[in-house]
C-alpha cells in the first residue's frame, strides 16, 4: 500500500472511532503526500497590491522573519501575476522576465529568498498565450516546468484566466501543466496549487466540471491543492460576506481532502475590509477545515492583533493537525452553526458560529461531539480560558463572529469550573422598554437597562457571583448585589443601568462583561456594542449628505453622489441625478433619526453603468425603520425607476437595504436618489 493510502485509511479509522459520520475512502492521489504532509503555509503578492518584484518581496520577507510569521510557519513567499517582461516570452518561446522588477534575474532571487529561511512560489496560466492574456503555458508546459526548477522555485500556481477565455478544458490543460512540473528536468520538487476561479454566474454559465466547484473531482491526482470557488475578494479588499461564500463552497467535500492535498477556499485577509472579529471567523474556519494558510494582506502593514490571530499555536495545532482531517458541521446550517475536526490527540476542535448581526450563544453537547457523558476539558482558543464543564460546550458568540475551542474528555479531580455569559441585552433606553437587543443604538447621554444572566457548566459551586464590567472613559454603571452560590448547572440574572455621558464619543464603543467569583475573574468576556450615533436630522435634509451610522457594499464603498467607485454620476435610463448614494449589492446604509423625523422620499434603481455588460444586474430594495419594513420592491431590473414617499414618524434606527435578488451580486450596480428626510 503507498504511504499516501496508508495515511488516508489510518485518517478513516480515526475518524470512524470519533463517531463522526463522514466516510473518508482512501485516496487515489498519486501526488507526493510528503511535499504537504499538513495544508501548506505562506504569503501571495496579488491581494495586498504588493509588486511581484525582487525588492518588494525582500522587503516583505525580512518583516515577516521579524515579526515571528515565518518561525509560525508561514514560509512560501509567493510571486503572483505580473512577474514577466511584456510580452512575456522571448522570440525562442522562452519566459522572459520583467529586468525592472528583477534586475539580477529569477535565480538571483529565489537564493535570496532561500537564504532568509524561506522556500519561493511563482504563478502561470494552464492556458494559452495570446494577445489577451499575458501568460499562458499551453503548448509550453514542460518548457516552463522546466524553467521554473531551474530557476530555484519551490511552488507553482497555475491559473486558469487565459483557459476560461480560450474555453479550454480545466482538467485536460491542468492535468498537463501538472504533469510537466512533476517531471521537471531537475527533478525539483515544486507545490502544485490549481486556481480555477471559474465559477457560476459570476464568470457566466458553465457546466459544473468546469468550475471551480468541480475541480475536487480530479485535482487530488495531480496536485497539492485546489481553489475550490472564485476569488474570495478583489485586490485590496477581502469582505465578510465572501468569506463565508467561499467557505460553504469549500465544505462540499471534506472526503477529497488529507495528507498531502488539500480543499483550498483562497486566501486570508486580514484588515482588508473585515473587522477583526470577521477575520477571527476566516481563520477559524480555515483552521477547522485544514486550508492552506496564505496571507493575501501586506504583512508590513498589520497590526500586532492581526499577526497574533495568524500566529497563534493553538489555531495553528488545529490546522496543522497530522490527521489532515478536513472539518464537518454538526447539525444543520443556519444562522448559528458548530463546526467539528477530530484532532489526533483524541480531542476535537470546536467552531462555534454566528453569522447573524448580533451577539447569540451557540452550543453544543460533549455527546453530540461523540464523548458521551464525559465530563469535558475546553479551551478558548483565543482567550487561552479553560474550565471544565459536565457536558454543554457553549459560548457567547458576537455578530459574524467564531469561538474557537478544543474540547476533550478528562477523568480526576475537578478544576475550575467553564462558566458562559449569555449576550448582555438591552430591554430598556432612558426608561422606555425596547425589545431586547445586544446591539443599541442611542444618543449622548442615555442611559441603557442591561441584563446579562451567567451560568455555571462544571459540577463544582461558585461563591460570591458578580458581574464586572470594563467600560469606556467616562461612562458609569450601577453595582448589583452578588449571589452567593451559583450551583453546578444553575444560571443567574443580573440588571445593571449603564450610562453614557453627555461629552460621548460618537462611534461604536463596547462594554466587555465578564463574571467574577470570589473577586476572581473566570470564563470569557462578553462585550455589548453601543453605537452613539450622530445627531438626527433637523428639519428638511438630504440624506445622502447627512453623516450615516455605517454604510456597506458588496464591492468597492457607497459612494456619495456618484455611481459606486466614483467612476460616473448617478445616470439611470439616461437622466443624470445631481444627488444619491451609488452602491453594489448586498448593501446596508444606516442613518439615526432618534423619533424626530415624520417623512422620507426618494428614488431607486440600477444605474446605466451597467449596460457595458448584458449580465446581471438585477437588486431588490427595501427600507426599513427599527426593524419593520416599510417599502420594498421585487425584482429590479435595467431601466426599472423606483419612488417611495414613507410615513418615518418615531422611527430611530433607519436602514436602506439592496439584495442581490437571489443571483449574485455580479454588475449589480444601484443607486438611491434624492433622498429627502423632513424632522422635527
Amino acid at each position: 500500500m503507498s504511504h499516501s493510502r496508508l495515511l488516508a485509511l489510518i485518517a478513516s479509522i480515526v475518524l470512524a472511532l470519533s463517531g463522526s459520520l463522514l466516510a473518508r475512502p482512501a485516496s487515489a492521489s498519486t501526488v507526493d503526500p510528503s511535499l504537504s504532509p499538513t495544508p501548506y503555509m505562506g504569503w501571495n503578492t496579488y491581494y495586498g497590491k504588493v509588486r511581484p518584484a525582487e525588492a518588494d518581496v525582500l522587503a516583505v520577507a525580512e518583516s515577516m522573519k521579524e515579526r515571528g510569521l515565518l518561525a509560525a510557519g508561514y514560509d512560501i513567499l509567493w510571486l503572483d501575476g505580473g512577474w514577466t517582461a511584456n510580452p512575456a516570452r522571448n522570440a525562442d518561446g522562452s519566459l522572459a522576465v520583467d529586468p525592472a522588477k528583477f534586475p539580477n534575474g529569477m535565480k538571483a532571487f529565489t537564493d535570496k529568498v532561500h537564504a532568509l529561511g524561506f522556500k519561493v512560489g511563482i504563478y502561470t496560466d494552464a492556458g494559452p498565450q495570446n494577445s489577451s492574456c499575458a501568460l499562458g503555458s499551453l503548448g509550453h508546459e514542460q518548457a516552463d516546468a522546466d524553467q521554473f526548477a531551474a530557476w530555484g522555485f519551490d511552488a507553482v500556481k497555475v491559473d486558469f484566466l487565459c483557459g476560461w477565455a480560450a474555453k479550454t478544458d480545466p482538467e485536460e490543460a491542468m492535468t498537463k501543466v501538472a504533469t510537466a512540473i512533476r517531471n521537471n528536468a531537475s527533478g525539483r520538487d515544486m507545490i502544485i496549487n490549481i486556481c480555477n476561479p471559474v465559477t457560476s454566474p459570476y464568470w457566466g454559465e458553465y457546466p459544473e466540471d468546469q468550475q471551480s466547484i468541480g475541480s475536487w473531482a480530479y485535482a487530488p491526482k495531480i496536485a497539492e491543492s485546489w481553489r475550490t470557488y472564485t476569488d474570495v475578494g478583489w485586490q485590496g479588499a477581502i469582505l465578510y460576506s465572501d468569506v463565508m461564500r467561499n467557505f460553504d463552497a469549500n465544505a462540499r467535500h471534506p472526503e477529497a481532502a488529507g495528507p498531502g492535498h488539500w480543499n483550498d477556499p483562497d486566501y486570508l485577509g486580514p484588515e482588508l475590509g473585515m473587522s477583526t472579529t470577521e477575520f477571527g471567523t476566516q481563520i477559524s474556519l480555515w483552521a477547522i477545515a485544514a486550508a492552506p494558510l496564505v496571507i493575501g494582506s501586506d504583512p508590513r502593514t498589520l497590526s500586532d492583533t492581526s499577526i497574533a490571530m495568524l500566529t497563534d499555536p493553538d489555531m495553528l495545532a488545529i490546522n496543522q493537525d497530522r490527521l489532515g482531517i478536513q472539518g464537518t458541521r454538526l447539525g444543520s446550517a443556519g444562522t448559528l452553526e458548530v463546526w467539528t475536526k477530530p484532532l489526533a490527540d483524541g480531542s476535537k476542535a470546536v467552531a462555534l458560529v454566528n453569522r447573524g448581526t448580533t451577539s447569540a450563544t451557540v452550543s453544543t453537547t460533549g455527546a453530540a461531539l461523540g464523548f458521551g457523558d464525559s465530563r469535558l476539558r475546553v479551551k478558548n482558543v483565543w482567550t487561552d480560558t479553560t474550565g471544565d464543564s459536565l457536558g454543554r460546550v457553549a459560548a457567547t458568540v458576537p455578530r459574524h463572529g467564531t469561538v474557537l475551542l478544543v474540547v476533550s474528555p478528562i477523568t480526576g479531580k475537578p478544576q475550575t469550573p467553564r462558566v458562559t455569559l449569555s449576550a448582555p441585552q438591552v430591554v430598556a433606553i432612558d426608561g422606555t422598554p425596547v425589545t431586547a437587543v445586544s446591539e443599541a443604538l442611542v444618543g449622548v447621554g442615555s442611559t441603557l437597562t442591561v441584563k446579562v444572566t451567567v451560568t455555571n457548566d462544571g459540577n463544582q459551586p461558585l461563591r460570591q457571583v458578580d458581574p464586572a464590567a470594563t467600560l469606556p472613559s467616562g461612562w458609569t454603571i450601577s453595582d448589583p448585589a452578588a449571589v452567593r452560590i451559583l450551583a453546578p448547572q444553575k444560571s443567574t440574572t443580573f440588571t445593571v443601568q449603564v450610562t453614557t455621558p453627555a461629552e460621548a464619543t460618537v462611534g461604536t464603543h463596547q462594554v466587555a462583561f465578564r463574571a467574577t467569583a470570589s473577586g476572581q475573574a473566570i470564563g470569557d468576556p462578553v462585550n455589548l456594542t453601543v453605537l452613539v450615533a450622530p445627531a438626527a436630522p433637523d428639519g428638511t435634509v438630504n440624506l445622502a449628505h447627512h453623516p450615516w451610522i455605517s454604510a456597506t457594499s458588496g464591492w468597492m464603498s457607497p459612494t456619495i453622489d456618484a455611481s459606486v467607485g466614483g467612476w460616473s454620476a448617478l445616470i439611470v435610463s439616461g437622466v443624470t441625478y445631481p444627488t444619491g448614494i451609488g452602491i453594489a449589492s448586498p448593501s446596508t446604509i444606516r442613518w439615526y433619526l432618534g423619533g424626530e423625523c415624520t417623512s422620507l422620499s426618494g428614488l431607486a434603481a440600477i444605474d446605466d453603468a451597467v449596460k457595458w455588460e448584458p449580465q446581471g444586474a438585477t437588486v431588490t430594495f427595501q427600507v426599513v425603520g427599527d426593524g419593520e419594513v416599510l417599502w420594498q420592491t421585487g425584482v429590479v431590473r435595467r431601466d426599472q425607476l423606483q419612488s417611495f414617499t414613507l410615513d418615518v414618524s418615531g422611527v430611530r434606527d433607519l436602514r436602506l437595504l439592496v439584495g442581490d435578488a437571489g443571483d449574485g451580486g455580479y454588475n449589480d450596480r444601484a443607486n438611491w436618489m434624492n433622498l429627502q428626510v423632513v424632522c422635527s
